[in-house]
């Protein structure tokens, strides 16, 4: 049985022709090679996989060979060349400076340096990750750096060119390696699968590309791990499989769902790639390349940056015509926000979700506002069923209106299923459809006798509603939302009942227990309205609405923010203590 040699290894470019991705790098050192015009010290940097020792390699060989072709290539024929390709040449050597980067190193080095080649006309002294060498050893390799033999060239080869002392890179040329395009690692991807006999589909070679991530080398290590896995035939679902690569079809089919404003459904497909075990910043990151994949589809300029197969190409153009730019603005810049806020969030799955809910949203219609941006609230997720109403509350400003009329808010009811939607009454008017009637009731109280002499003489009918059943968390639902629908002239009933929390007691009573007789005859001014809206809200004309103060022996009622100061002071000696050390007051 033969010994195995990786892709890496086995197709190892050795020639500058043959290097990938690294055309005007090559080119220049052939140039140089050509014209005669070496440097003594070169600095090769960039990242790990873009053939820096390589090209050191192939750099070292060309300029020792006896007979060059008239391309600037080495002939692979002569006593130097057949050395090197052997690896027996004394002209080159390489020194890992990971392990070897102490000041005796480089002093065995420059006692190195001194011996003139005994074949060629160069020794080459190829120094691999020189970023690590110590600061002794670079200060003791300044002056042969600077000034070596004339038989002596130097190529430094580093992943991490910030590291370098600056007297050491004023010393060499530098040549800075590119990450490989992802067309230029699938053609050569392409030319192993050919040599290996390997059968393929461009879609699985374009993945082994995409998550090489510009190198070369990683990109052949998977190639390999995926060549195992199928057994020659490399297939794009074989890949991700292989890969644990998330597929591009779920991105596809989250936007089409999101398009659609489909929250439920892109929440259960968010469930079923989460339980696949892909972390939620992997997702969120992919969506978001997914986003800008769709973005450069819209405009024939920028379609050079989709980096994807062909097929693949055709699915993005017809997706990014059904996408606004807008949209997709916006999308990305949520799953931005999401991505940077993933690992400072507890709660990391409802960042996610949330995300998606807002991209959800955003093509909904924009509230009528008094001219100012409209604020994005989240409508709800799931439509109801049957007759139960889903109500939403908003808190849009009221739009402008004439110096002499009356600002009122109003609560507009849609039919079963469809949102209830906090707004002035005259817009609820304007904003009127032919698929359902819309009423509105004033949450201020009964009109005065001016209000009513506007109104025509035939009076509406009397509103009629069902005998839907409703739980404590409905009551309560609907309970905030009139007090978030009030006026900010009504901010203190608004923190009242905020603070209170109804209760159902047995036929059709709600009960609720204010703290204070004061407090008591505060909302109880509003006991019809409120009483009303919570009928409209639930579908429920049999709801009566009860108010008492609260007993003495009942539980606690809570405590505001000054009342808690004031009991931790009594029961903590340290926090007076602090308090009279610093002078605090609770504003």
């Amino acid at each position: 049985m033969s010994n195995y040699i990786v892709s890496a290894r086995k197709y190892r470019p050795d020639s500058f022709d043959s290097v990938v991705g690294q055309h005007t790098l090559t080119t220049t050192l052939k140039n140089a090679i050509a014209a005669g015009k070496l440097a003594h010290a070169y600095l090769f940097c960039g990242p790990r996989g873009v053939g820096k020792t390589t090209c050191a390699r192939i750099f070292a060989k060309t300029i020792n060979c006896l007979s060059p072709t008239p391309g600037g290539d080495a002939c692979n024929t002569c006593e130097s060349c057949t050395a090197f390709n052997e690896q027996r040449s004394y002209n080159i050597h390489e020194l890992d400076a990971a392990s070897n980067n102490s000041v005796e190193d480089i002093r065995q080095l420059i006692d190195q340096v001194r011996i003139p080649p005994q074949v060629g006309r160069y020794k080459v002294f190829i120094i691999d990750e020189v970023h690590m060498l110590s600061t002794a050893a670079f200060n003791a390799f300044l002056k042969t750096l600077e000034e070596p033999p004339a038989h002596a060239i130097f190529v430094l080869a580093t992943t991490e060119k910030h590291k370098i002392l600056p007297t050491i890179l004023s010393r060499c040329q530098t040549y800075d390696f590119a990450r490989m395009e992802v067309e230029d690692i699938v053609d050569h991807l392409r030319h192993v699968a050919a040599g290996e006999g390997y059968t393929y589909e461009d879609a699985a070679l374009n993945v082994i590309a995409r998550k090489a991530d510009g190198g070369m080398r990683d990109a052949l290590s998977i190639f390999d791990q995926a060549a195992g896995f199928t057994g020659g035939n490399i297939t794009y679902q074989k890949v991700i499989e292989n890969l644990n690569v998330l597929d591009y079809d779920y991105y596809f089919q989250l936007t089409d769902l999101l398009l659609r404003r489909d929250i439920p459904a892109s929440l259960l497909l968010l469930n079923e790639i989460l339980s696949k075990g892909f972390e939620g910043n992997h997702f969120i990151g992919g969506l978001a390349a997914h986003f800008r994949d769709l973005l450069v589809s819209r405009d024939a300029a920028t379609l050079p940056l989709l980096e994807v197969a062909d097929s693949v190409r055709q699915r993005y153009s017809k997706q990014a015509a059904r996408c606004t730019p807008q949209f997709i603005y916006a999308a990305l810049k949520l799953c931005n926000r999401c991505d940077q806020d993933y690992r400072t969030s507890r709660n990391k799955r409802l960042s996610v979700e949330l995300t998606l809910i807002e991209v959800a949203q955003l093509l909904e219609p924009d509230e009528p506002s008094s001219g100012r941006s409209p604020k994005k609230i989240l409508k709800p997720l799931f439509q109801a069923t049957g007759a139960t109403v889903a109500p939403v509350a908003t808190r849009e400003a009221s739009a402008t209106r004439s110096e002499n009329a009356p600002t009122q808010k109003a609560i507009a009811n849609t039919a079963a299923g469809t949102p209830i939607v906090a707004t002035d009454t005259a817009a609820a008017h304007r904003t009127t459809h032919t698929r359902t009637t819309r009423h509105s009731i004033s949450i201020h109280g009964a009109r005065t006798q001016a209000d009513t002499a506007e109104t025509p003489k035939e009076q509406a009918p009397k509103e009629t509603f069902g005998t839907q059943p409703y739980d404590a968390g409905q009551v309560l639902y609907a309970w905030n939302l009139f007090a978030g629908a009030l006026s900010k002239e009504e901010t203190a009933l608004t923190n009242r009942m905020r603070a209170t929390k109804p209760t159902i007691l047995q036929d059709d009573v709600v009960e609720v227990v204010m703290d204070s007789p004061q407090a008591l005859s505060f909302i109880q001014e509003r006991h019809a309205d409120i009483e009303q809206h919570l009928r409209r809200t639930l579908n429920n004309g049999n709801i009566k609405l009860q108010f008492r103060v609260r007993e003495q022996t009942e539980a606690p009622r809570y405590l505001s923010r000054r009342e808690l100061y004031q009991k931790m002071l009594q029961k903590s000696a340290a926090l007076r203590s602090l308090k009279e050390a610093l002078r605090l007051e609770l504003s």
